[in-house]
Parts: structure tokens; sequence; C-alpha cells
């Protein structure tokens, strides 16, 4: 038999191209009749902020090796210019279809639940009064207009906010020609603005833009003006911060001061109303220093995302998911002692389905027990006026010894983790900053607690955020064991990251970026021998991403072998599967629901001595290798066999699956006739949480 040759550029995907086809997923749901109206809404909206994500950091990071003279391709052999040229043809065709799917679908569909957004032609008399008032009262006073002259250049212009050019002709006070202007809205300034029905007769729930409201009264802004034309406009600008990691001296510092720079990075894209002519969008473009392929025309308010408000401001629970409550583990009844428990047997939350609170009443426990003398936790992200953060302030005024692993560069929460920092080191708690060099992105809590003569270590790992807001919207596992082993290898772990000193062996952990990778490939061959061996053999992972090249090289190797391989795979997939004598044997498929899948687990049927992890690594280069991360055994017979049992609904999900086809692209699954149809999401809500 011919060797295969596994690093043919045909047999990987485009990352970047693979995050935008997630993308399109998520704005299906929108679509999607099933799916309630004002949660398709906020599908769309989620939609919307991906794309700003995308642009902000991937085709930013794209831009900046095109410009440096990068010339190195990736494993699909495209030149980052290649890679662009894809990128730009289909981010405009997704965009395009964001907002079909608000003018055509959404907006009908919104509209005949009384949910309205009023145009300009459609207001009515009294509506004129009321937002003619509104202008003068509200939003006049805090408008700067900015003329364009030698004296006034074209200003800075925040990320992502709302602008307006507006065409002027005229003279004004100091006999200045009439030419171009710049009206930026205040970030503070509303986006929607709800009309009061007994003041101006409309509906409960009718809205209008704040971009129509400063079209309608533009020209009080340029008295004795004539305005020609007003056109919002938003820019999109690099959002990556810059650290030399080798030459700064305080880590938390240099990030203070690099966040203000954040709104102000190179423009990476520039989004115009539909109606703005060629000469001002020209102009804009010479301004922004961008190309035609950088240009979206949009049908629609530039700051799209904004619409997510809509959710919370209209009364309407028939038009959204139906509440629940999380349920709890039949081990964990309140008031419990779960360091007693914990002695006992080891206890397993799948959230959202799950509580997150024992995880913060772990913390509060541990904070008010007399005999726990230490407490060490890692953190990422965790949100504003945090529980967790609550707890591990409690613990330190109470005496107790807290070490605190901050992540100072979680993308997007730097300037919530440097305050949440200073909280915990005002409260008497140890703050490190992980390794320079090497994002801290495990999930550990470990509390050390005396008991008659000894010291027992309890410990909580999870595969997602220790984050309470997100804890009730993404899948996540939590594992809490009081495992000595496992314990020993947790400290070990903290003990590399608040210290000094070589990587220690670990006996149940496999920790990234020492043997995390090796360990993956090592795994896969073992299954790659087994199927040659005759033996069964079997892969089941989920992750958000599966990237790394040698990782994937070696799942075609073991499919060529013969190992069953099943992938759920949120995200970006490089991965093809389905191709004949290559990737056969493996089956790849992305959940998009209701929640965002975030769990990873690792299944290797390893000759019947199964092995399952779960881990906070996505199957990525920089999780391998630019991370601190762990991957966690389930050593548990009873939660094993519920983890694969709840990882085979994925498999078997036929009504929010999408399988990705041997050609890069994603059909999504219906029950065939006389099938039953399946929904993971659906089904764990029904078994481990409360509806009302």
């Amino acid at each position: 038999m011919d060797t295969v040759d596994l690093k043919q550029p045909e047999l990987y995907t485009n990352r970047l191209l693979s995050l935008l086809e997630f993308n399109d997923r998520v704005l299906d749901q929108a679509k999607d009749e099933a799916v309630p109206l004002l949660e398709r809404l906020k599908f769309l909206c989620i939609a919307s902020t991906n794309m700003d994500e995308f642009f902000e950091v991937r085709v930013a990071g794209l831009k900046q090796r095109i410009d440096l003279g990068v010339t190195q391709v990736g494993p699909d052999n495209r030149t980052p210019e290649e890679v662009m040229n894809a990128v730009a043809e289909r981010g405009h065709e997704l965009v395009a279809e964001q907002y079909r799917v608000l003018n055509e679908v959404l907006t009908p569909a919104l509209d005949a639940e009384g949910i309205r957004f009023i145009r300009r032609p459609r207001w009515s008399t009294a509506q004129w009064e009321w937002l003619w008032r509104y202008f003068e009262d509200q939003l006049l006073p805090v408008l700067s207009p900015l003329g364009l002259d030698p004296a006034h250049p074209f200003p800075r212009i925040l990320n992502k906010s709302l602008n307006f050019i507006v065409d002027l002709e005229g003279r004004d006070a100091f006999g200045r020609s009439g030419g171009v202007a710049v009206v930026q809205a205040p970030r503070a300034l509303p986006r929607l603005i709800q009309l009061p029905p007994e003041e101006t007769g409309s509906g409960p729930n009718d809205f209008v833009f704040l971009s129509s409201v400063i079209h309608a009264f533009v020209d009080e802004l340029f008295p004795g003006m004539t305005v020609n034309g007003c056109y919002q406009f938003r820019a999109t600008r690099n959002s990556d911060l810059f650290v030399d990691e080798e030459e700064i001296d305080d880590l938390r510092r240099a990030l203070e001061g690099e966040l203000p720079q954040r709104r102000y990075g190179a423009v990476v894209r520039l989004e115009v109303a539909d109606n703005c002519p060629d000469d001002m969008a020209d102009y804009l473009l010479e301004e922004f220093g961008l190309g035609r392929e950088d240009f979206y025309r949009v049908n629609g308010p530039v700051n799209l995302n904004r619409l997510l408000a809509i959710p919370d401001l209209v009364d309407r629970p028939d038009l959204k998911y139906s509440g629940f409550t999380s349920g709890l583990p039949a081990s964990v009844v309140y008031p419990s002692d779960l360091f007693g428990i914990l002695r006992e047997r080891d206890v397993l939350l799948h959230h959202p389905f799950q509580s997150f609170t024992p995880v913060v009443d772990f913390l509060r426990q541990a904070a008010g027990d007399p005999n726990v003398l230490a407490i060490k936790q890692t953190l990422y992200r965790t949100g504003p006026e945090s529980a967790v953060v609550d707890a591990l302030v409690q613990a330190a005024r109470a005496g107790k010894e807290v070490t605190v692993v901050v992540e100072l560069r979680a993308r997007f929460d730097e300037e919530a983790n440097i305050a949440l920092a200073n909280r915990l080191q005002e409260a008497g708690a140890h703050v490190v900053y992980g390794v320079v060099g090497y994002k801290t992105h495990a999930k550990m809590i470990l509390v050390v607690r005396r008991e008659a003569d000894q010291l027992r270590n309890y410990v909580h790992l999870g595969t997602g955020n220790y984050h309470p807001r997100t804890a009730r919207l993404y899948t996540d596992y939590g594992l809490f064991t009081a495992d000595p082993e496992v314990g020993e290898d947790v400290r070990k772990v903290f003990l590399q990251l608040t210290s000094l000193g070589r990587a220690s062996d670990l006996q149940t952990l496999l920790q990234a970026p020492f043997t995390l990778h090796a360990a993956m490939v090592e795994k896969v061959e073992r299954e790659a021998d087994s199927a040659r061996a005759g033996r069964p053999a079997r892969i089941i992972a989920k992750v958000n991403s599966l990237v790394e090249p040698k990782l994937i090289r070696a799942l075609y190797a073991a499919s060529i072998a013969g190992v069953e391989i099943d992938l759920v795979v949120r995200g970006m997939c490089c991965l093809r599967p389905g191709i004949t004598g290559v990737s056969d044997n493996i089956r790849v498929r992305s959940v998009v629901g209701r929640f965002l899948e975030h769990t990873r687990l690792y299944y290797f049927s390893n000759a019947g001595a199964g092995e399952l992890y779960g881990s906070s690594a996505d199957w990525m280069e920089r999780n391998f290798f630019r991370r601190v991360e762990v991957a966690f055994p389930i050593r548990d017979p009873e939660l094993y066999r519920r983890m694969l049992r709840e990882l085979d609904l994925y498999l078997r999900d036929n009504t929010q699956a999408w399988v990705l086809t041997s050609e890069g692209s994603y059909h999504r699954l219906q029950p065939g006739e006389g099938e039953e149809p399946v929904s993971a999401q659906e089904t764990l809500l029904a078994e481990l949480a409360e509806a009302y």
C-alpha cells in the first residue's frame, strides 16, 4: 500500500475560513423558526459581535503579517494575501446576509408581534414633536460636530463607535465655505430610544434608532448651513494588545499603559450606510488607509449588535426561551458539608444544566472553616462583581493563606482582571500574574485543610471559567475531588506558577506546555496500534477548535489504521473528514444551540481500559505550546459512565448538529422519517435542571 502524504494542503481547511463558517452556523439560529423570536434577534447580534471580534483580532493579525512581508504559509498552503482575499469575499457575504435577515426576516416578524423599529418616514406628528424635544434636551448638549479644515483635521475615531459624516453647503459664521463635518455619538447615549406610548401615541414596544434621530435633526448642529447628506459609519480597529514580554518588569503596569491604545489601533474595517455616496466613502477609506476589500456597505444600523438591548427592554416571555433553575447533584443537598461529601465521593457538575453555586459555596465554606489553612485558585475570566472574588476576599480577610493566579492578558478582560487583582491584594491575598510568555488558562482551585494529624487537599478542576454569569450561558464541566494523587498534582502545578523551578512529574494530570500535546499524540497513536492489531479502537473528542497540524496528522494516520473517530468541534476545524483513503473513519460535527458549547473532553478506548479526560485546552497550537493548561482524568467509575452517556447525546443529536463534509462545508442534520428528534442540550436541560 502506498504511503499517503498527510501534509498535502488539500487535507486542511484554512482556520480563519473555518471560523467564518462557525459564524454562519450562529447566524442560522436567527433564521430558525423553532427558536423563540427574541432569541433569534439575540443570535443575530451574537453573529454581528463575533464578526467584530474576528476583524479586531484575526483580520488585524493577518494584515500585520502582510504588512511585515511574511510569506510563510499554513498547512493549507495559502499565503497571507490569498487568505485575506478569501476572508474578504466570505466576510462580505456574511455581513450582507446578516442585514438581509434583519430586514427581510426578523423586522417583519417583530413588527407582527408589536415590536417595531419606527423609521423616519413613518413618524407621526406626535412622535416628531417628542423626538425633537428629546434631541434638544438629551442629545444636542452632548454632541460636538467637527467641521474639517486645516485647523480641524480628521478626528480620532473610537473603535466601533457610531459616527456620521455630513456633507455641508454654505458659509459659517467665520465665512468658511461648507464642506465635510464629522459627528461622533458619545458612547453614553443609548443606541435605541423607546417611545413613551402616553406622549406619542406609540405602541408599548416602539423604538427609534439613535442614528435616525441624529439624521432627522442634524441640521440643528450646523445653523445657517445646508445639509446635503448625513451618513453613518463605523471603524473597526486592531484590538490586540502589544506588550514586549522581554522588556517589561511589571506586567500589570505595562498592560495598564497599553489598554487606552486599544481604542485607537490600526483601522481594519469600515462600515458605512448603504446610501453613502461613493465620493464620501472614498474620502473615508483614504482617511483610514483602507482598500475596497475592507469596505462594507450595510442596509441598516452600522452598530447592529446594539439590538441586543431589545430582549431586555421588551417584556414578552412568550418570545424568549423558557426559564430554568439549574439543578444540583443528589449528593449536594443544602446546607451541605462539601468537604465531608468529597471525602466520600467525587462530585461532577455540568453547567448550565447544573448550578455553579456549589463552586462559590466551596470557596465560602473554605473561607469560614477554621481548619482550612490555604486556598489557591486560577482566574482567567470571572466578570465584574464576582461572587468568586468576594469569597476569596472573605477568605483573605479571615486570615487564610490565599494565592490567586490572575491572567491579566485574557483578551478583552484585561482591565477587569487588573481591577480584581488590585482588590484581592488590598484584602491581603497573594496575587501573581502567571508566567510571562504563557497565558494561564487552566481552571483550578486547591483548598488545603488540616484533618486530625494530616493535611488533605480538596480540588476543583473545570473546563470553563470561574464566571457565574457565563456558567448560565456556556456548557462546561466542573469536577470536585479529594483524590490524593490529583490533589498533589494540582499543588505541584500551583508551585510552578508561583515560584521558580523545573517542571514536576505529574501522576494524573496532563499539563501544557509540557506533556499535554505529546500525550494526545501518543494516545492517538496507541489507538492506531490497537486497530492494526485487530483490537477495537475508538477516539471521541469534544473541543472548541481543532487546528494543530501534528495532532491532525496523527488522527489521519489513526483513521487509515481503522480507528473509529468522532469529533464534536464547535468552531474552527482544519481537519477534513470523509476523504477516501485518509479520513474515511473520521466524523466531525458541530452543535450550535441555546447554550454555547464549551466543554473539552477527550476519550480513548485504550484496548478496553478506557481513558476520559476533561480539560481547559482546545486542540490548538496556542493551547498546547503557549498556555498553561491541564487535562484531568475522570477516575470515578460512575461519573465516567455518566460523562460518556452525555457525550453520546452529542453524537446522536439530529436537531442542532451540523455535519462537516470532506469539501469543508457543513450541513445541518434533521430527523429522518420516523426518527426520534434528539437535542443534546434540551435532553440535559430536562434531566438535570428544573423548568419554570
